[in-house]
């Protein structure tokens, strides 16, 4: 089984989907990412800001970063090989990159809600 790492900045959050302003291209790798934890794909996210161990850990981003320094990010590991520098994957290229459909990439997650009225 193939395995995804992406290397983000720093973010106030562990997706970057959240404040008053959410970039559209994080809501999409969100659901991507969830799309495919749900489909069992090794996939995992890491964030400059809560875990800068990772990336110091990481030869190939400490490579990038220390030629190309925080602007490199996000980055993104197929395999433990970089394969994108500077941008999120597109849904097409995880597509290619793991050989699933592209619309398997599009799955919402579903939250369950109780409410008690017993008061």
């Amino acid at each position: 089984m193939r395995k995804v790492e992406i290397f983000d900045p720093a973010m106030c959050c562990s997706t970057g989907v959240c404040g008053p302003s959410v970039d559209p291209n994080l809501t999409r790798l969100a659901s991507a990412v969830y799309s495919l934890e749900q489909k069992g794909v090794n996939i995992r996210r890491f964030n400059l800001g809560n875990e800068p161990e990772v990336f110091a850990e990481n030869g190939a981003v400490n490579e990038v970063l220390q030629e190309k320094r925080a602007d490199a990010l996000p980055v993104t590991l197929l395999d433990d090989q970089v394969v994108k520098v500077g941008e999120y994957p597109t849904n097409e290229e995880f597509s290619e990159w793991l050989e699933i459909k592209g619309e398997e990439l599009t799955q919402k997650p579903k939250v369950r809600v109780s409410i008690n009225m017993d008061k």
